[in-house]
């Protein structure tokens, strides 16, 4: 496998909105390939032992108390109407919100 170029850190970081400099972009790229390496480290491990664990719910119980907590059986419910949301919204085009641009490029 190789690494994480130069070109991959510039795509991650136009993807995130992020501006890197010229000294970080060698950094990030050390950092990026560095936890990339741990991960194949983590890879190597014999884990055909180990159940999968796809949501912490499912070890708990849906009533088991955690830290004082109990959690709640997910049930569907009806949803709240959306024309009686759009007609208390602010701005809408009737379907959604409408919110100002906050995020220029």
């Amino acid at each position: 496998m190789s690494g994480v170029t130069i070109e991959d850190v510039r795509r991650v970081a136009e993807l995130a909105n992020l501006e890197l400099t010229a000294e970080e972009e060698p950094r990030m790229q050390r950092d990026l390939n560095s936890i990339l390496g741990h991960i194949a480290q983590l890879n190597e491990l014999d884990t055909s032992a180990v159940a999968p664990m796809a949501q912490v719910g499912e070890v708990l119980g849906s009533t088991v108390h955690y830290h004082g907590e109990t959690l709640r059986v997910d049930l569907v419910q009806p949803s709240i109407n959306r024309a009686d949301v759009m007609a208390s919204a602010p701005e809408t085009d009737g379907r959604f919100f409408k919110v100002p641009r906050v995020i220029e490029r």
